[in-house]
C-alpha cells in the first residue's frame, strides 16, 4: 500500500499561504480544513493553509510525513439517506512547531499573502498568562503568541491597514475572539508597545466570534486498516465525522465578502449576533456529551450512541436536556424543544463511533463553561436543584479518581487539576463524612469554578450524597436513583 504524500498522489495544486491555523486536532482538520478544502475546489478560494502546533506536544510531524495530505470521512444522514463518503483534504501545506522551529514560523508571519488566523486551542487555551513575555520564542499562551505575531506583523509592514489578519476563533468559550483581542491588548499594555500598533490591531484585525458543530470522533483505530485499504494509501491522520456541519462567524459584514463559505454551498452562518446560536449548541448539544461523559464511562458504555440507545442511561441523558437544560435557555418552548430533538438524534448516527474519551479530555473546563450555567440558571429559576445536572457532576467527579473497581485509566487535563484530585480521593476515607469533605473542597475550586460552589443551597450535600451512592454501589445502581426522580418542589417561604 502506497504511503500518503505528494509524491505518491501527483497533480495536486500548489496554494499560496493565505490562513494561519492554531490547532492540528482532529477537529480543525474535519471542520475549517475541510470547508477550505470544499472552497478551493468550488469558488476558487485559492488559500492553503499553515498549521502551528500550539503546544510543545502535538501531531505536526505525523501531519509532515503525509505532507499535510488526509482524508476525511464523512458518515451519517444527507436529506433523509445513509450517506457515506470520502475526500481527500489537500490545502495544507505544511505544519510547523514554533517550540522547534521558531525562525520558520516568524517567516510566516512576514507572508505579505497571510490574511486569516484560525485557532482551537480548546477551552483551556485562551487564557491569560502573565509570564509571558514580548522576547520569548514563542510565548507559552496562545494569546502571548497572538500578540507577539501581530506586532512582528505590525513592525515588517510599519503599520499597514492591507495587512491586518481576520482572526476567526474556534474555542468552545463564549465569545472566545473577544476574550483572545481582550488578552492581546492587555499582553500589549503589559509589554509596554506603541499605541499606533494598539490603534492597528483594533482598526485593521478583524477579532470574530464563532460557534462550530460537527461531530468529529476522531481518528478510526478499530476500522483503520478496513479504511486504508478502500483509500487504497497508508493514511495514519484519517478523520471520522458526521455529515451536519455548522459555522456560525459573527463579524463586520467584509469578512464574508473575503470568506465565500456560503458561496460553496457550505452550512455556515455570518452574523450580528451569535448569541442565540451558541446558546443553545453549547447548552444543548456540548452540554449532554459532558453531563453523560462520566456517567457513561462508569456504567461501561464507550460510545454516545451505545448510551443513548441504552434503556437508562438514554433516558437520563434526555430527561438531563429536556426538563433541565432547555429550562435556562431563553427561548420558545416548542422551538427549543425541536431543536434539542434535532441534536439527540444526531447521537444515533449509525455510522459514528464517537467516544466518550475524547469528550473526556479537559473535562472540566468543559464542566464549567457548558454544564454550570444550566446548573446555576435552573436554581435560580426554580428556586431548587436540577437533579441530573447534579448527579453528572457528581459522576465527574467519580470519574476523576482514575480507576473503577480498582481498575486505573488514563485521565487527560491539565496537570494541576490532576494534582488535586489525586490529593482529595488519597485523604478520602470511605465515610459519608469523608465524602462530605472531598466535596466541598471540589466545589471550593475557584480556580476552576470561578465561584465557590458551596455557597449553592444544598448543592454540597447533594453531590456529596450521589457520589457516596456512585462508590458504595456503583454507578449502575446509582443511575437508578436519579432516573425519573423530580426536581424538588420549589421552597415556600
Amino acid at each position: 500500500m502506497k504511503t500518503l504524500n505528494r509524491s505518491n498522489v501527483t497533480n495536486l495544486p500548489a496554494y499560496p499561504e493565505r490562513i494561519l491555523q492554531f490547532g492540528e486536532g482532529n477537529f480543525l482538520r474535519s471542520f475549517t480544513d475541510w470547508m477550505v478544502n470544499r472552497m478551493n475546489k468550488t469558488v476558487g478560494f485559492n488559500s492553503g493553509v499553515t498549521v502551528v502546533q500550539p503546544i510543545e506536544r502535538g501531531m505536526i510531524d505525523m501531519l509532515n510525513a503525509q505532507d499535510g495530505l488526509y482524508h476525511v470521512c464523512l458518515k451519517g444522514m444527507k436529506n433523509g439517506q445513509p450517506v457515506k463518503e470520502g475526500e481527500l483534504i489537500d490545502c495544507i501545506n505544511r505544519g510547523i512547531n514554533p517550540y522547534t522551529d521558531f525562525d520558520v514560523y516568524r517567516e510566516v508571519i512576514d507572508n505579505p499573502e497571510l490574511r486569516f488566523v484560525i485557532s482551537n486551542t480548546t477551552e483551556a487555551g485562551i487564557v491569560f498568562d502573565k509570564n509571558d513575555r514580548a522576547d520569548m520564542q514563542p510565548q507559552q499562551s496562545f494569546p502571548g503568541k497572538m500578540t507577539a505575531l501581530l506586532y512582528q506583523r505590525f513592525k515588517t509592514f510599519e503599520g499597514d491597514p492591507s495587512k491586518g489578519l481576520i482572526i476567526i476563533a474556534c474555542e468552545l468559550i463564549d465569545r472566545n475572539a473577544d476574550f483572545l483581542k481582550k488578552y492581546v491588548l492587555q499582553h500589549a499594555e503589559n509589554w509596554k508597545l506603541e499605541t499606533e500598533f494598539i490603534d492597528w490591531v483594533e482598526t485593521s484585525c478583524a477579532f470574530c466570534n464563532s460557534l462550530v458543530d460537527r461531530i468529529v470522533p476522531g481518528f478510526p483505530k478499530e476500522n483503520i486498516k478496513e479504511i486504508q485499504q478502500e483509500l487504497g494509501y497508508e493514511d495514519n491522520l484519517v478523520t471520522e465525522a458526521e455529515y451536519f456541519h455548522l459555522w456560525v462567524i459573527e463579524g463586520p459584514e467584509w469578512v464574508q465578502k473575503e470568506f465565500p463559505a456560503q458561496e460553496a454551498g457550505l452550512e455556515v452562518k455570518f452574523v450580528k449576533d451569535m448569541t442565540r446560536y451558541r446558546e443553545q449548541k453549547v447548552r444543548v448539544l456540548n452540554g449532554c456529551h459532558t453531563g453523560s461523559f462520566a456517567t457513561s464511562l462508569l456504567y461501561g458504555l464507550p460510545t454516545v450512541r451505545e448510551s443513548i440507545e441504552n434503556l437508562e442511561i438514554g433516558r437520563f441523558m434526555k430527561e438531563m436536556v429536556y426538563e433541565e437544560i432547555l429550562t435556562g435557555i431563553p427561548g420558545n418552548r416548542n422551538e427549543l424543544e425541536a431543536f434539542a430533538t434535532k441534536i439527540l438524534e444526531r447521537f444515533y448516527n449509525p455510522y459514528i463511533r464517537h467516544e466518550w474519551k475524547s469528550i473526556a479530555l479537559n473535562a472540566m473546563s468543559k464542566l464549567e463553561t457548558r454544564n454550570l450555567p444550566s446548573l446555576l440558571d435552573y436554581f435560580e429559576k426554580e428556586g431548587r436543584l436540577p437533579q441530573k445536572l447534579v448527579f453528572s457532576l457528581a459522576a465527574s467527579i467519580a470519574y476523576y479518581k482514575g480507576s473503577v473497581d480498582g481498575v486505573a485509566y488514563t485521565l487527560n487535563d491539565d496537570q494541576w487539576i490532576l494534582d488535586f484530585y489525586r490529593e482529595v480521593w488519597e485523604a478520602y476515607d470511605g465515610t459519608p463524612e469523608g465524602m462530605h469533605q472531598l466535596t466541598s473542597k471540589v466545589l471550593n475550586l475557584k480556580q476552576l469554578w470561578k465561584q465557590d460552589l458551596n455557597q449553592v443551597s444544598g448543592l454540597t450535600e447533594a453531590v456529596a450524597g450521589y457520589l457516596y451512592l456512585i462508590e458504595e454501589a456503583g454507578m449502575k445502581q446509582a443511575v437508578k436513583s436519579v432516573l425519573g426522580k423530580k426536581n424538588p418542589k420549589k421552597k415556600v417561604a
